[in-house]
């Protein structure tokens, strides 16, 4: 197993070994996760008033560029919802109307509403992360995430971060590397 490199202030440890720090069913994908596939996931304990993106990454000295967000889209056509995770570095926004639309079929796709996205992952918002989701969404993942040596993503709680080879997310359950999924914030 390789170890991930330390990520400013955080204290991490195996996610296996601190089931507390994870969401529920974010603690059910980490037991079935394989790490002889993939290194051991990590995760660290946080101020919950910290987890929002930008407040996390000044706290804990963590350079945007490795901070990914996970954020859940519902897109509609003819009276039905799809739902996708779309999970892209904080230095970049996701393509909702352009690549995510298209990507769901969808006529029209906008950031699902916080109580339905934390209704339907069982997670806390501010913590939603590719772990654990539904089975039936698809997990786009930006390519720049997918070549990133490790990234920070949410736990499923606000209290914790988890710890992650960026090409180890490809391997989660409908996952797909889409070319063009963000672009840069202005």
């Amino acid at each position: 197993m390789s170890e991930l490199p330390a990520f400013g202030t955080l204290k991490a440890q195996a996610a296996s070994e601190r089931p507390d720090l994870l969401a529920a069913p974010v603690a059910d994908a980490v037991r079935g996760w394989d790490p002889s596939s993939a290194p051991e996931l990590q995760v660290a304990e946080i101020d919950p008033e910290l987890a929002d993106t930008a407040a996390f990454c000044e706290a804990y000295d963590i350079p945007l560029e490795i901070s990914a967000n996970c954020v859940i889209i519902a897109g509609r056509r003819g009276g039905e919802s799809r739902y996708a995770a779309c999970l892209v570095l904080a230095t970049t926004r996701a393509d909702v109307n352009g690549v995510v639309r298209r990507r769901l079929d969808a006529r029209k796709a906008s950031f699902a509403p916080m109580d339905d996205a934390v209704a339907m992952t069982g997670m806390e918002y501010g913590g939603i992360t590719p772990f654990g989701l539904p089975a039936d969404w698809p997990i786009l993942i930006d390519e720049r995430v997918a070549d990133s040596q490790a990234v920070v993503v949410g736990s499923g709680l606000r209290r914790s971060k988890l710890l992650v080879p960026g090409r180890s997310l490809t391997l989660l359950p409908g996952a797909e590397v889409v070319e063009g999924l963000a672009v840069p914030t202005a």
